[in-house]
């Protein structure tokens, strides 16, 4: 069924959209750590898709793998400045070993559901200075050992300035009721995601960035340090191909995560 899924939405992604006028510069929220603050166009909607996501984490102690299948959300206009959207991940697995001890274990299954709405401040179209606010709460529909175990809610204010034709710079300082590590309650975290996105050509974009996370969670409090670099093509106006990777600066944070994903305007 989740095979099944995913290669619907696979398929969906890759149909011939019909002719569109006056429509936005396409702009998808994938990839990088980023989130654009520009919005789908009323009465349209997108779906973004990470193919396949390969994550490791390796400890003193312990070694995780984590691999993602289908990470898809849905993006709808509602009006010039607002959108709906809804995420979900139709398939993780996850490996862990005790390098101490040498147990292993393992669960897959699917991912939490989200829901968010993303309203346009300033310059809905992400044009000059664009500014936008995003609340949104996920819920529990997890597999055992994939998903949170409890709900949880997110603010983002994403933002961006355009330095040239080329050039922009990019930002999404956010705060979270985050779920606890237990999965029995919330906890305070916050930080912010910054970097440069540049056009190295009509159809070809790509993005260097950083993000600190601040995690009060009542189990061990953290501090995660991304570094993150990505490229976009767009072979057409409404459909784009990317690929990136994210590298933990600290022991906080995982390794390595390399990803690759599709995003098509309808």
């Amino acid at each position: 069924m989740i095979a099944k899924f995913a290669l619907a939405t696979l398929g969906l992604a890759l149909l011939p959209a019909t002719a569109q006028a006056q429509l936005r510069d396409f702009c998808p929220e994938r990839p990088g750590l980023d989130t654009p603050p520009c919005i789908v166009d009323k009465g349209h909607f997108q779906i973004e898709m990470g193919l396949a996501d390969w994550t490791r984490d390796r400890s003193a102690g312990q070694s995780t793998t984590t691999v993602s299948l289908g990470d898809t959300e849905l993006r709808y206009g509602l009006d010039d400045s607002t959108e709906i959207r809804a995420n979900w991940t139709a398939y993780t697995r996850q490996r862990e070993h005790d390098r101490v001890g040498g147990e292993r274990s393992q669960f897959s299954g699917v991912g939490d559901l989200g829901f968010s709405i993303k309203h346009a401040l300033l310059n809905p179209d992400g044009s000059g200075f664009s500014l936008a606010i995003a609340p949104g709460i996920t819920l529990p529909t997890g597999s055992h050992g994939i998903g949170d175990g409890t709900w949880s809610a997110s603010f983002l204010l994403p933002a961006s300035y355009a330095l040239s034709d080329s050039l922009s710079l990019i930002a999404t300082p956010e705060i979270d009721a985050a779920a606890d590590g237990d999965g029995d309650g919330r906890h305070l975290a916050y930080g912010s995601a910054a970097g440069l996105s540049a056009d190295l050509g009509p159809r070809i974009n790509a993005s260097v960035e950083m993000q600190i996370i601040r995690d009060r969670d009542p189990g061990g409090a953290s501090t995660q340090a991304l570094s993150s670099v990505s490229l976009a093509f767009q072979p057409g106006s409404s459909l784009a191909l990317d690929a990136g990777a994210n590298f933990g600066l600290n022991h906080a944070t995982p390794d390595a995560e390399v990803y690759i994903g599709i995003s098509r305007r309808f």
